[in-house]
């Protein structure tokens, strides 16, 4: 069974969400805009993904650091990001271990044209729904963050299937929710997402596809509205 973690957590509640604005503000049109993963999507308006997805310089050391001590990952080790967007995590780590061994892959041009030196070089257009095109357990750590929810129910398999086969060590952070307050409040707030799974429901794909590393869920409780 896989074991829950807890990671991006505190950096998820530091941003604040007005649930019910976002699901009264035309919502089925930004969602269409939204899973099209373009500059809208990133760098468009706030209604239509992350309203500008800008490199804030210490953003996410805290989650840098945590996977780094977690893991165990040296300068001699290996990291696959897999939809890595802007990679911007990927060039805190490398800032941290100049000599990690990095690579990641997103769908969307637009992120993979914004993200930075020295880590841009190491990114590429993938799909996870399609076979990772490495060998098996090249790397130490494959992480993922914030896309298997993504994916709908038929999808899950193989994702869990892939990350699995092509890393020692795994970290996959999805949105989910407790109760029904939290399921609205995610129902609300999400644009992009495919499957709505309670954290027993994830579990459960994740050991069905014999995946044996590590979750974290994140939630929409109200107390961050």
């Amino acid at each position: 069974m896989p074991e829950v973690v807890e990671i991006v957590t505190p950096l998820h509640l530091a941003t604040q969400r007005d649930y019910l604005e976002r699901m009264l503000d035309d919502k089925v049109e930004c969602m269409k805009v939204a899973k099209k993963y373009g500059k809208e999507y990133w760098d468009g308006d706030r209604r239509y993904g992350y309203g500008g997805y800008k490199y804030i310089p210490g953003r996410w050391k805290p989650v840098a650091e945590s996977l780094i001590e977690r893991y165990g990952l040296t300068n001699n080790s290996s990291l696959l990001d897999i939809g890595c967007g802007k990679a911007f995590l990927l060039l805190e780590m490398k800032k941290i271990l100049p000599g990690l061994q990095v690579a990641g892959f997103d769908i969307s041009d637009h992120a993979l044209e914004c993200a930075l030196d020295p880590v841009k070089e190491h990114l590429f257009i993938h799909s996870v729904k399609d076979r990772f095109p490495y060998e098996d357990q090249i790397f130490d750590l494959t992480i993922s963050l914030g896309c298997f929810h993504n994916f709908q129910l038929m999808e899950l398999e193989n994702a869990f299937s892939e990350i699995s086969r092509v890393s020692k060590n795994q970290y996959i952070m999805v949105e989910s929710y407790r109760n029904e307050s939290e399921l609205f409040n995610l129902q609300c707030w999400a644009l992009t997402c495919e499957s709505f799974l309670s954290p027993e429901e994830w579990l459960f794909f994740a050991s069905k596809s014999d995946y044996n590393g590590e979750l974290e869920f994140i939630f929409f409780p109200n107390d961050t509205t």
